[in-house]
């Protein structure tokens, strides 16, 4: 079922969950208003999973999964016009283990196009297959993407949980600007198999949902060893029962980093983040100043170097794997060709990185193998891992990222900060949480540390989660402006 069908699939989507996840009560046709969701499965009204159950698992539960990760029975299109009749017919190996766990594949979730690396000044959430995705807490705001879709739909209530992907910030950001939890896990614990690439190094599927129980609920069932993918040899013995994992104290006593070199960049969000600081001191945590981090400039040169090369070899055999017939496009030269063809791809922004992908050398250029070593290096071992032992600290926090900025289709995206850069180079396990609001609009805490450590970083977050319990339902704002703080501070003062 495509765009057009989006309503009526609504229309018959009963979902519990809903009701007991801090539903606002809006009708179908007010939520669709988000415009989160590229296509429908026909089986997304059989769900009928109950957030309210003692013995909460996924049977029942929709789950919605990012339109670059393939599913049987609808398109995979990563938002591309190019892409839009490419139905492979098969599971993603993540798609498949929930399947088994009884979860129903409720749809295919927007998404920025390409994963957002396409272009230098793209707009987050917009794809020219399902249009601009919106921020349920003020519709004029972006949802950060690339997996805007998916913690749009989940903020917005229409299924409890949904599968991003992240490269560096695509699964934290959007959950983060969209107020819901949000995982990244260590590369490597969660299979890649038939899903649209971006960078072997980097690339994870993760959950985002409104809980971190149901993220971990979620991680216990997609993580493992997939033959097909390398990197997750380790997987099978790293991998846990997440949810058995998660304890309320487990902030008790624990020393934690806070990371004020990837702090500082708003003042609203950096007040929201000593309210968070507050919350974890109160859990019991022991918190210790961090001030300087890794040089950034580095890290994000060598990480770009990384990215281009290895998008053009994973994209080209990715479309390799395609039928010929739905997807004339077999290299990244021919989508390029197919871009410039096509209005409508690049009337709002380019594909500058498509080009620089192209131009480069192949995973045995020795530039590209350098590029790759340092990064890890400096993002891990010289990164992350330093600062634990340095500071004798289980964890890292810091904020997120800034509150959404206004959708602009005339000068783009306009990022005030993030912290997702360290933990995306060097693989290591990232969460976000609803901390607070700034103005109406929500920010996230984010949670990471070391490389396997995904239920320790689980299980931090549900402390927090549980001291805080910062979650707000969305309120569907036509925009932030009629936000009822902001609001009368924009009338004339002779009109109060």
């Amino acid at each position: 079922m495509r765009k057009g069908g989006v309503l009526a699939a609504l229309a018959g989507l009963t979902l519990s969950a809903c009701a007991t996840s801090g539903s606002t009560g809006l009708e179908a046709r007010d939520r669709a208003t988000v415009n989160s969701v590229i296509a429908w499965s026909p089986a997304a009204g059989s769900a009928t999973w109950d957030a309210g159950t003692a013995d909460r698992s996924i049977v029942g539960m929709p789950i919605l999964i990012k339109d670059n990760i393939e599913t049987a029975d609808m398109p995979t299109t990563a938002g591309s016009l190019a892409l839009v009749n490419n139905a492979p017919g098969r599971d993603a190996p993540l798609v498949a283990r929930l399947r088994e766990a009884g979860a129903v594949i409720a749809g295919k979730a927007n998404l920025s196009e390409w994963a957002n690396f396409r272009g230098a000044d793209s707009i987050s959430g917009w794809s020219a297959v399902g249009g601009q995705t919106r921020n349920p807490h003020a519709l004029d705001r972006n949802p950060c993407g690339s997996s805007s879709g998916s913690a749009a739909s989940v903020a917005a209530g229409l299924v409890p949980a949904a599968i991003g992907t992240e490269t560096n910030g695509s699964i934290v950001c959007p959950a983060a600007a969209n107020g819901v939890v949000g995982f990244k896990p260590t590369v490597g614990l969660v299979s890649r198999t038939h899903i649209i690439p971006i960078s072997a190094s980097q690339d994870t599927a993760g959950p985002i949902t409104r809980t971190v129980e149901d993220a971990a609920l979620i991680l216990s069932v997609i993580a493992g060893t997939d033959p097909s993918d390398p990197a997750t040899a380790e997987a099978d013995a790293r991998r846990t029962d997440y949810r058995a994992a998660l304890d309320a104290g487990s902030l008790a006593g624990v020393r934690i980093g806070v990371a004020r070199f990837a702090a500082g960049y708003h003042e609203g969000t950096d007040l929201v983040f000593e309210a968070a600081l507050a919350e974890l001191r109160a859990a019991g945590a022991e918190l210790v100043e961090i001030t300087e981090g890794p040089e950034m400039g580095p890290i994000g040169q060598a990480q770009f170097t990384v990215l281009l090369t290895e998008f053009k070899a994973g994209l080209n055999a990715y479309l390799a794997s395609t039928d010929p017939v739905q997807v004339p496009s077999r290299t990244l030269a021919d989508l390029i060709a197919f871009n410039e063809a096509t209005p409508r791809e690049l009337a709002l922004f380019g594909q500058e990185y498509f080009v620089q992908a192209e131009a480069t050398g192949g995973l045995d250029d020795p530039e590209y193998i350098e590029a790759r070593d340092t990064a890890r290096r400096l993002a891990g071992p010289e990164g992350i891992d330093r600062l634990l032992a340095e500071h004798d600290v289980v964890a890292l926090v810091a904020p997120t990222g800034g509150p959404a900025w206004p959708t602009d289709p005339v000068l783009a995206d306009n990022f005030t900060g993030s912290s997702s850069t360290l933990a995306a180079v060097a693989g290591y396990p990232h969460l976000t949480v609803p901390m607070g609001f700034v103005r109406g609009l929500p920010v996230g805490l984010s949670i990471f540390g070391a490389q396997w450590d995904d239920a320790r970083i689980l299980s931090l977050g549900y402390a927090y989660e549980q001291q805080s319990r910062a979650f707000r339902a969305p309120a569907f704002l036509n925009s932030i402006n009629d936000n009822e703080e902001i609001a009368p501070l924009l009338r004339p003062a002779a009109s109060q």
